[in-house]
């Protein structure tokens, strides 16, 4: 397998090139918001794009989505709750790639459409989970929903590489176990009332601890 995580640009956008070595196939997830990186690198690789997948449906991740269509001839994979899908993946939903498998978890949250892709022990996480971190949300009911798809992927084997939409932590990746022991909003997953508390006080949190 290829897996490459590539910066787009953007506000530390990052966008991911995930392949089969042995059929040349590959996928391609949030390449925006400059798609040219991941286009030259799938020309420097040699390999025939088979799909296009958005993690969710903010601009930051979806701009480049028509630059791809025009140059390859390939189908856009989403959660079914958004309208551009050419394929809708719903939760726990699996596509083919070459030998590899792609599989689906939907995590909604940061927005009803957020999804996670896994293969073998990758974790593309989109803006739902970040290093040491998590993706925002607008009300107390979206945090609610974050707060539980945040248990479900905290339910994976600890050595799951974690690889998020944009480089807002301390390093590029991380795994599920480095998470679990460390990340603030994970340490508060034993309750709702303590997750949101420490979402609504962020800022004050972050100063205090020396967070960027």
């Amino acid at each position: 397998m290829i897996f490459e995580q590539i910066q787009t640009g953007g506000d530390r956008n990052y966008g991911y090139l995930i392949a089969c070595e042995k059929e040349k196939v590959c996928a391609v997830v949030d390449p925006s918001p400059d798609p040219m990186p991941v286009i030259k690198r799938i020309s420097e690789l040699g390999l025939n794009v088979l799909y296009l997948i958005n993690t969710h449906g903010h601009y930051d991740h979806t701009g480049g989505n028509e630059k791809f269509k025009q140059k390859f001839n390939l189908k856009l994979i989403m959660h079914p709750s958004s309208p551009t899908a050419d394929i809708k993946v719903e939760d726990k939903q699996a596509v083919k790639l070459g030998t590899l498998m792609l599989s689906f978890i939907h995590t909604p949250g940061h927005t009803e459409d957020s999804i996670c892709i896994r293969v073998e022990d990758e974790l593309v996480t989109g803006d739902t989970l970040f290093v040491g971190k998590i993706g925002g949300t607008y009300s107390d009911a979206q945090a609610e929903v974050e707060f539980e798809s945040l248990k479900r992927l905290m339910q994976l084997h600890d050595k799951t590489r974690v690889w998020p939409g944009h480089n807002y932590g301390v390093k590029p990746s991380s795994t599920i176990g480095e998470e679990r022991r460390s990340n603030p909003f994970i340490l508060q997953l034993h309750s709702f009332v303590d997750f949101l508390y420490l979402k609504n006080n962020w800022a004050a949190y972050k100063r205090e601890h020396g967070i960027q």
